[in-house]
């Protein structure tokens, strides 16, 4: 498997983490020796990792959290970080999100996600089934 579908698997799992609502698989693919940060839409910066991981134990389990799906991952790496820029469907919300990746012990971790309002799908994936995973 090439890196680059390693860290667009890294992303995938990231979501299925989300989707699912489980919150110790989310805190399996956060960083543990790079320093974490998150933004989520209309909250303010979250720059520990207990901070970020509290955030996520939160969202996930509130049982009125709205499903969503990851469209149009795009990765790029540089060394030994990856960035994934990808579309988030929430309902019929639109969110584009930047998710950052470091290698640590051969793995892609998450060390920042950030997400925020989109006005809309762009027009090329309009028609794209959402991804379950990648091969």
């Amino acid at each position: 498997m090439s890196e680059t579908a390693k860290l667009l698997f890294a992303n995938d799992a990231f979501y299925n983490a989300f989707s699912s609502r489980d919150a110790s698989a989310m805190d399996a693919l956060w960083a543990h020796q790079t320093p974490v940060t998150c933004i989520h839409p209309g909250w303010q910066a979250l720059t520990s990792r207990d901070d970020v991981m509290e955030s996520w134990r939160a969202i996930l389990g509130n049982p009125n959290a709205p499903s969503i799906t990851c469209r149009g991952a795009q990765g790029i790496i540089r060394g030994d970080v990856g960035l994934v820029v990808c579309y988030e469907m929430i309902d019929k919300a639109v969110l584009v999100a930047s998710n950052i990746f470091v290698r640590e012990s051969d793995a892609w971790l998450l060390m920042h996600h950030q997400a925020g309002p989109c006005e809309a799908l762009p027009s090329e994936l309009s028609g794209e089934q959402p991804a379950e995973s990648v091969q």
